[in-house]
């Protein structure tokens, strides 16, 4: 009879063919955010498709208005009590950005030992590829050691989680039926250290925003016009600089009218945590704006934060141009925590932009939607069985962490289909998620995928115990007498 040795054996002696067929996900280019990766996004969900199919499921690509969706079923069987998992995954990627910041192809993925440890580099290699690929290969070597999946099981693999999801929220209400379980597992998140698991139970809302500030001029010359004539860029710089006080907090009105203190329980809980030597040595956190009064994890945690991703305008080529230029844009994004409400930071934004306007300019704003902040229940049973697994293969604690990253996936499904979300991931801060040389190592793929086997059996342990309280219970009922 196969057991928990035996498929966790399964996992090791298949892990080189793992480790190869991760670096082929890999090597596609399917970005979501850029037209140029459209043949990319088809690739990775066929190439999903056929790996998912090898392994027993039944498999679909289901096209919506943006990217498809991989959505995958375990064969109908009959009737059993058995929980019904979801597992979800993204296999689309962000952009590469300036080639030359990479010193490692970022579509070339291959196994390179440094300082001991087996690193592979490209786009998605940590966000999100390796993440969904653990659960898939623990899923692959559960059937094939014990000749059936572990539960009734939905994998759902989204490919525009990189572009904001746009069209997922119409997918899940299309799909309720299909995408129906008992809890979702989503696996893109970070652990707490190389060694020590998480589960993160709260994440903040997302808000992007683009903005552009147009002079009542087309370009001009410098040197002509430029002690006179209204600069853009000048214009907005100032703008996006007066976002921030010197004490670290944002001045657009109404920011913080729906924010609430950090409870002192969860403070204190936090700066606990922060006492682990060593958990941000691998980011370099100098010239950073923390809010006065707030520690580190509070700030990234616990309280809202307005960052600029990204502004342009003006001369971007290789030789000199002096030009004043007509027009600057800016990319912002909004991490919101509960309370705040999208739309209501969205459009005290742009109020904020308007009343800085210099007279003769115009403003055009781009951004529509967004995700509020979600705080998960830590009483899940099937959170603790994961919690149980993972403590097993790392042989710590998994800490209950809260993130400052968003997943709107979990408040859609949390919501949409009521069902509970546990979140977990491998990844680490040093990871380069989303920058040049963006990384994994071969040993966190390993203990992911042995972690999802451990978290398999602790699922079933208590499935098993629970049909064994309704078995007694039934019976204690049925040997009353009438």
């Amino acid at each position: 009879m196969p057991n928990l040795q035996s498929t966790l054996r399964t996992v090791d002696d298949n892990f080189d063919v793992s480790v190869r067929k991760l670096l082929e996900l890999i090597s596609i280019p399917s970005i979501s955010s850029e037209a140029s990766g459209l043949a990319g996004i088809v690739r990775a969900a066929e190439w999903l498709k056929r790996e998912l199919s090898a392994m027993g499921l039944s498999v679909e690509i289901i096209e919506t208005k943006g990217h498809p969706v991989v959505l995958a079923h375990s064969p109908a069987g009959p009737r059993t009590r058995h929980p019904r998992l979801l597992f979800y995954g993204h296999y689309d990627v962000q952009p590469v950005g300036d080639l030359n910041q990479w010193q490692h192809p970022p579509f070339e993925p291959r196994v390179m030992e440094e300082d001991g440890i087996h690193h592979f580099y490209g786009r998605g290699a940590s966000d999100s590829k390796s993440q969904l690929w653990t659960f898939i290969e623990a899923l692959r070597a559960w059937r094939a050691a014990r000749g059936s999946f572990p539960a009734d099981i939905v994998v759902m693999l989204e490919g525009e989680e990189e572009a904001g999801s746009p069209s997922l929220p119409e997918f899940i209400d299309a799909h309720r039926h299909d995408l129906r379980c008992d809890v979702a597992f989503i696996c893109d998140a970070e652990m707490w250290s190389p060694t020590q698991p998480a589960i993160t139970t709260q994440l903040k809302g997302l808000v992007h925003e683009r903005v552009t500030i147009f002079a009542p001029n087309p370009d001009l010359h410098s040197g002509h016009y430029g002690a006179v004539a209204a600069n853009p860029i000048r214009i907005l710089s100032d703008i996006l600089a007066g976002i921030h006080d010197e004490a670290g907090r944002v001045t657009i009105g109404g920011f913080y009218d729906d924010v609430s203190e950090i409870p002192d329980r969860l403070r204190q809980r936090w700066r606990q945590l922060a006492q682990d030597a060593g958990r941000f040595e691998e980011v370099d956190l100098s010239g950073g704006v923390t809010e006065k009064g707030y520690s580190t994890l509070e700030a990234m945690w616990g309280r809202p934060t307005v960052d600029i991703n990204g502004i342009t305008g003006g001369n971007q080529g290789p030789a000199e141009r002096s030009v004043l230029p007509g027009s600057a844009t800016a990319r912002l994004s909004f991490r919101l925590v509960c309370g705040q409400q999208p739309e209501k930071v969205r459009a005290g934004f742009r109020a904020y932009v308007k009343s800085e306007l210099p007279k003769g300019c115009t403003v055009e704003f781009e951004g529509a939607g967004g995700s509020s902040a979600v705080v998960l229940s830590q009483d899940s049973p099937f959170l603790a069985a994961a919690a149980r697994g993972l403590e097993q293969e790392w042989e710590s604690p998994a800490i209950l962490r809260g993130t400052g990253g968003a997943i709107p996936l979990v408040q859609q499904l949390s919501e949409g289909l009521d069902a509970e979300c546990v979140v977990i991931g491998f990844i680490l801060p040093g990871d380069a998620i989303h920058a040049p040389d963006e990384r994994y190592d071969t040993r966190r793929l390993r203990k992911g995928i042995r972690s999802w086997i451990r978290i398999f059996e602790e699922i079933q342990r208590e499935s098993s115990r629970d049909m064994l309280d309704q078995r007694l219970a039934t019976s204690e009922h049925d040997s009353r007498p009438e």
